[in-house]
């Protein structure tokens, strides 16, 4: 019995120092996302034109379908990208309400993802974007705490700025791809996700892209 116990003593103290362990990893993965995010925003930064000067967006142009076509003849409006070492930035994503504000990598991978956000599919010049970030505090670890009505703003690298309202967050499994790509009613012009604390779901941000900039957001994001 004694022995069993012992046993038991000892499996306990091994789990505990292994979640000790992945808490500390966990930690030290999340400050150096986030110091290689601030790295990469800096330089962005000295790329982008002032935001302060930019006061609208233009409506992208209308899409236009042939249905006896196999493909679309339409081309895709060439997006500005600003290169930091050997990889390519779309531009930057503010959370006023979080003080997040981060780089957005034209292309997501699983390395890509420790530095920074990365653009999953879509395009912001076609109402369609989808950005993924892992979920530590300083990326996107706390859009779960946003609510209808939160701003985003995203600048492209041309510095264009892009109002977006979040419209509604739902929970999409992780193996639903085309629940991400759609939405619960596809009334989206940009989504942010991440994974839930246990991995198996995404919290979901759908928002939606608002015609004018306000001068207040102008004069907080050029602070930033």
């Amino acid at each position: 019995m004694k022995k069993a116990q012992k046993v038991c003593f000892t499996v306990g103290i091994m789990l505990l120092i292994s979640a000790l362990s992945l808490c500390l990893y966990n930690i030290r993965e999340d400050k150096t996302g986030g110091e290689q995010a601030e790295t990469v925003l800096q330089k962005i930064k000295t790329e982008v034109p002032a935001v302060s000067e930019i006061l609208s967006v233009s409506s992208p142009p209308e899409k236009k379908y042939d249905l006896f076509a196999e493909y679309e003849t339409e081309s895709t409006p060439e997006e500005a990208v600003i290169q930091v070492e050997n990889d390519s930035y779309i531009g930057m994503i503010y959370i006023p309400e979080l003080e997040t504000e981060l780089p957005v990598m034209s292309e997501w991978s699983y390395p890509n993802l420790k530095v920074s956000p990365c653009r999953y599919q879509g395009s912001y010049l076609e109402d369609n974007m989808i950005i993924a970030a892992h979920n530590y505090r300083s990326h996107f670890g706390r859009i779960g705490e946003l609510h209808s009505g939160s701003e985003i703003i995203f600048t492209d690298a041309s510095g264009k700025i892009w109002n977006y309202q979040v419209d509604n967050i739902e929970t999409v499994s992780g193996t639903d791809i085309s629940a991400m790509e759609a939405g619960s009613d596809e009334n989206w012009d940009l989504t942010l996700f991440t994974c839930n604390l246990s991995g198996q779901s995404r919290v979901t941000v759908r928002a939606v892209r608002m015609e004018e900039s306000t001068s207040t957001t102008l004069t907080s994001f050029a602070k930033k």
